[in-house]
């Protein structure tokens, strides 16, 4: 974890968030921007920038089984959407791997 990092402070406690789920490896909770009825953020514990600087494979797993396991509890049963911003050109702003958790309405392509 590094100091500065937002969600790492989130993990350590440090800041607040309205969280969802969390085990030994992930946690997840609300965005504070939602783009859709639920917006949840799924990331790991461990300080990982980006989804490129990502070298554990079942890290990435668990943060996908984790937002499954998600949308099931919220009962988001019509689809959800799950999104992993990769870099500034992406849109990413915070530089922590993260999953975007979408759903509770019809999401449309592209995204808008």
């Amino acid at each position: 974890m590094t100091d500065s990092c937002l969600f790492c402070r989130i993990v350590r406690g440090e800041i607040p968030a309205k969280i969802v789920r969390e085990d030994e490896h992930t946690v997840a909770f609300r965005d504070i921007d939602p783009k859709a009825p639920t917006h949840i953020l799924v990331i790991p514990k461990e300080h990982v920038a980006s989804l490129d600087e990502a070298t554990d494979p079942t890290l990435v797993g668990r943060l996908s089984l984790a937002a499954a396991e998600i949308a099931r509890s919220e009962g988001i049963t019509d689809g959800y959407r799950t999104v992993v911003n990769t870099g500034a050109g992406a849109g990413q702003t915070v530089f922590h791997l993260h999953v975007h958790l979408l759903g509770g309405r019809k999401l449309t392509w592209p995204p808008g």
